[in-house]
């Protein structure tokens, strides 16, 4: 089984300019965090975007959507910034029917070195390969389904709409 990694930005990927506090984009870390963690998994990695989700239109969004349709493989995980995750996946749910496709991010950037990317990135790559097709978003260790799923900001965690 191989598994598809789609990489659009979010703060998984900022990296921090020590001279004037900004956090900005240079390249992915996924490939590094994925030698960390010693994946053994066959994973075709493609960066799509490299943005803030708070920047991102409904133009990249279908750009997301079509990588995603066009894509051999059934297990796909998308990078996204948390922000707007659920808007993100409330437009592939309808239109991803025969493939697994996991959102996820990290609250924290990766070169911070307290991210939460590692721990989201590994259950979203275990969770492609054994929920059933269908689009979902990964954090912190659960799993939301991307019709019911939102950002709790003042939590600064995932949940289920009620």
């Amino acid at each position: 089984m191989s598994i598809k990694l789609i990489i659009t930005g979010g703060t998984f990927d900022k990296e921090y300019n020590e001279l004037n506090g900004e956090l900005f984009f240079r390249e992915s870390h996924v490939k590094e965090m994925l030698a960390l963690g010693r994946s053994r998994l066959k994973i075709a990695v493609k960066t799509l975007l490299m943005i803030d989700s708070l920047f991102m239109t409904a133009a990249h969004r279908k750009k997301i959507l079509r990588e995603c349709l066009a894509s051999k493989e059934r297990s796909l995980v998308v990078t996204h910034g948390t922000d707007t995750m659920p808007e993100t996946a409330r437009l592939l749910g309808p239109a991803i029917k025969n493939k697994t496709v996991i959102l996820t991010g990290a609250m924290i950037p990766y070169k911070f070195g307290s991210s939460d990317g590692m721990f989201n990135l590994g259950s979203a790559l275990s969770f492609s390969q054994t929920l059933p097709p269908g689009v979902y978003i990964a954090m912190n260790g659960r799993y939301f389904n991307w019709y019911n799923v939102r950002k709790n900001k003042a939590k600064g965690e995932f949940e289920e709409i009620k």
